[in-house]
């Protein structure tokens, strides 16, 4: 339950990262929602890594080269998860706003890498 309260905050933080880099990118550059969102997510999957490594799961004990490319396989995989979705949203539902639709995308994205993050990435 531990894990899962900390990964909740990673997320959260990830969350606050995604968002806040997606509102200042879509009111101060002329980057379209699609773009932005982009370097949001990247920007944001830094910032948990960071934190899931010190303070979720700790370290795997592998290299940090070799923990990277396992976060980084899980983390592109739920970046394509969010994105799709995010997309999917935005496109079928014209009116919906990047934010309400990062948000339905980011809890879908959660799930997934809750278990490929445990598993796969910072399991001894």
């Amino acid at each position: 339950m531990k894990k899962l309260i900390r990964f909740a905050i990673a997320g959260g933080i990830g969350f606050l990262v995604d968002a806040g880099v997606l509102s200042a990118l879509l009111s101060l550059t002329p980057l379209g929602p699609f773009v932005a969102r982009l370097i949001a997510i990247a920007l944001a999957m830094a910032s948990t890594w960071v934190f899931n490594r010190n303070f979720t799961f700790d370290r795997s004990g592998r290299s940090l080269a070799a923990e990277g490319f396992r976060y980084g396989s899980v983390g592109i995989t739920a970046a394509l998860v969010n994105y799709g979705l995010y997309s999917a949203l935005l496109l079928s539902l014209p009116g919906l706003q990047p934010l309400a639709a990062m948000v339905v995308a980011s809890i879908a994205a959660m799930v997934f890498s809750f278990f490929g993050y445990s598993r796969f990435v910072f399991r001894a």
